[in-house]
């Protein structure tokens, strides 16, 4: 076996393992896009949006300047703005279905319009995609009110101008594998827009790796509290899985991987390659779906079998969500842009975009990942074959004790097979690809060899 190097996580500063640090070096072409991100790119985009008036998705599509309609002709027009620097890989549309009255919060036949821009990636053997979403609708109290102001600024829009920002900077790259970008309609009427990508993706079997939904992202303050915080940001995932449970839960109960399905996974790898790029931003697992009583455009795409999580600020604030604007006892109600903080949804947005780079430009994730357990053994033998796709320069091996959250330690090595003097009863191991950038792979959770 070659040599192998080991290099702690920043994030196992305090772990009982007595390893010395390594600095992880940041890829300068991704190092220079979270530059690029604008604070007051994204205050633009907010201002456009919310001079629509109203987003609602029941809402006009006919009117050139209010409603739905115009936004959405709106962000596809700055697509194709992005679309004309990317040498012809950058294409975009607006993706339409006719929805009929639900009895529930459609009231009348609508056209349900997502609009999406494919950033085509530049290896055809490479059929892997990864998803920036947000939703472009919005809503007053009442939700099923299509006519008044609503200004959505934070909801949604600091997601959907997330994403037209990530548009923006990353247009001008090329990256092996593809990514979408999304704003999508039907949120707030029951994820309409996003069931409609995930079950067309499910049944059109597109090769999902990650989604990262963005919704209400802009905002440093809470109601109640008065917390003040723009140095910490949410991402929510879930712990087993939506899809087949019953038919996985047997894996999951043997291996002890209540904690580690693929949405769990993608959401530690937010965090460190978060943390790694965006400087003064802490990145906050939270081991849920999603918040008490709420839902956002990641649920679909769990439930067709694909990791995806929720990014949203640290702290909410009620008075700005699903708000008529109206000023009551001193307190100013609504979603306005006054109460955003520009530059921490600066820094949230090159969450997304040094995560969606990463992934893009790594190889695919190691095929065929397993640990033996043939034999009572103190050793962890472990074993792979090289991904489908990409220029690999090595593997990262991951580690971390049963009970910490995070992975604690990474083992480089260029072979695809390693005998590590740790006990697999003790500790958690997955592999990652590492391409000749440094740029790695999602982590792969090892099955049982020979089941």
């Amino acid at each position: 076996m070659r040599k192998i190097f080991t290099a702690v996580l920043v994030t196992a500063l305090c772990s009982s393992v007595g390893y010395g640090q390594t600095i992880i070096d940041r890829d300068p072409e991704i190092a220079s896009m979270v530059k690029e991100v604008s604070a007051d790119s994204l205050r633009s985009y907010i201002n456009t949006m919310v001079n629509f008036g109203t987003r609602n998705t029941l809402s006009t599509q006919t009117n050139p300047k209010r409603g739905i309609g115009a936004a959405r002709k709106w962000v596809l027009q700055k697509f194709n703005e992005f679309a004309a620097n990317s040498n012809g890989r950058m294409t975009a549309f607006i993706d339409t279905v006719t929805y009929h009255p639900d009895g529930k919060r459609v009231d009348s036949t609508i056209i349900l319009g997502n609009v999406v821009a494919t950033l085509k990636g530049t290896d055809p053997n490479d059929h892997r995609i990864f998803i920036i979403s947000g939703h472009l609708d919005n809503m007053r109290t009442n939700v099923m009110d299509r006519v008044n102001d609503a200004p959505g600024a934070n909801d949604d829009g600091s997601g959907s101008a997330a994403v037209i920002e990530c548009a923006r900077v990353m247009s001008k790259h090329a990256f092996p594998a593809t990514i979408i970008f999304v704003t999508v309609s039907g949120e707030e009427q029951g994820l309409l827009g996003a069931y409609y990508m995930a079950n067309k993706a499910k049944k059109e079997g597109w090769d999902i790796e990650a989604v990262l939904n963005n919704d209400i992202m802009g905002s440093n303050n809470s109601n109640e509290t008065n917390i003040i915080d723009n140095t910490r940001l949410r991402v929510f995932s879930e712990g087993l899985p939506a899809y087949e449970t019953e038919k996985q839960a047997k894996r999951i109960r043997a291996l002890g991987l209540e904690n580690d399905g693929k949405a769990r996974q993608l959401a530690r790898y937010v965090k460190e390659i978060g943390e790694r790029y965006v400087d003064n931003i802490q990145v906050v697992m939270i081991y849920r779906n999603d918040r008490f009583l709420r839902g956002g455009d990641h649920l679909p795409y769990v439930e067709n079998g694909f990791a995806a999580v929720r990014i949203t600020e640290m702290n909410e604030n009620y008075n700005h969500q699903h708000q008529d604007v109206r000023k009551e006892n001193g307190i100013q109600y609504g979603d306005l842009p006054e109460f955003m903080d520009f530059e921490y949804l600066r820094k949230n947005t090159a969450v997304n975009l040094s995560n969606l780079a990463n992934l893009a430009k790594a190889p695919a994730m190691p095929q065929n990942v397993t640990v033996e357990v043939k034999k009572l053994s103190n050793y962890t033998n472990l074993h792979w074959d090289k991904p489908a796709t990409g220029k690999v320069k090595g593997y990262y091996i991951l580690m971390r004790e049963t009970t910490s959250a995070y992975w604690q330690k990474k083992i480089f090595t260029t072979d695809t097979k390693a005998d590590l003097p740790y006990s697999k009863d003790n500790y958690f191991f997955a592999v990652q690809s590492v391409g000749e950038d440094g740029n790695e792979s999602l982590p792969v959770v090892p099955g049982i060899a020979g089941r």
